[in-house]
């Protein structure tokens, strides 16, 4: 859920914002002169926006280089590999 605050609000109700941010989940848009100026959210909702973010770029660059026709590792390398990596952790 998305809410719309003007920016006085931030200013003078900041834990109402926070808990409202925590509450909800949500994106909270702060307006200044009736406009857009910044987006609040919590910090569990950010995270999960960087991880979707590094998601899509992860795809776009795969999707890139399948349109360029790279030739991508073979299933048994990267196994190989994560095995590896995996076997010098412990």
């Amino acid at each position: 859920m998305s809410e719309i605050r003007p920016i006085s609000e931030l200013r003078n109700k900041t834990g109402k914002i926070s808990e409202l941010a925590q509450k909800t989940d949500g994106v909270i848009f702060i307006t200044k002169n009736g406009e857009g100026n910044m987006v609040v959210m919590s910090l569990t909702r950010y995270e999960e926006f960087l991880l979707k973010v590094d998601r899509l770029s992860k795809l776009a660059t795969a999707q890139a280089q399948r349109a360029r026709r790279e030739k991508g590792r073979t299933l048994a390398d990267v196994m190989k590999d994560l095995r590896k990596r995996i076997h010098e952790q412990t």
